[in-house]
């Protein structure tokens, strides 16, 4: 089930953070993760991304 329109996308902070971290340092290196209810915005476009999905980390690139 989707979210809510009236809510809007749900982004965790740290996650947003540690991207734009990222894009100003202008390093490549995946990010580790727990955050898989976060939704992909625009500002996540180009980053790798290091999901843990209860056993190991996965790579996805967005």
């Amino acid at each position: 089930m989707s979210r809510s329109l009236k809510k809007g996308p749900f982004v965790d902070k740290k996650l947003f953070i540690k991207v734009n971290k990222q894009k100003e340092a202008g390093s490549h290196d995946p990010i580790k993760t727990w955050a898989r209810r976060c939704t992909v915005i625009p500002e996540f476009v180009g980053v790798t991304f290091m999901v843990h999905n209860g056993y190991y980390r996965r790579y996805g690139r967005t």
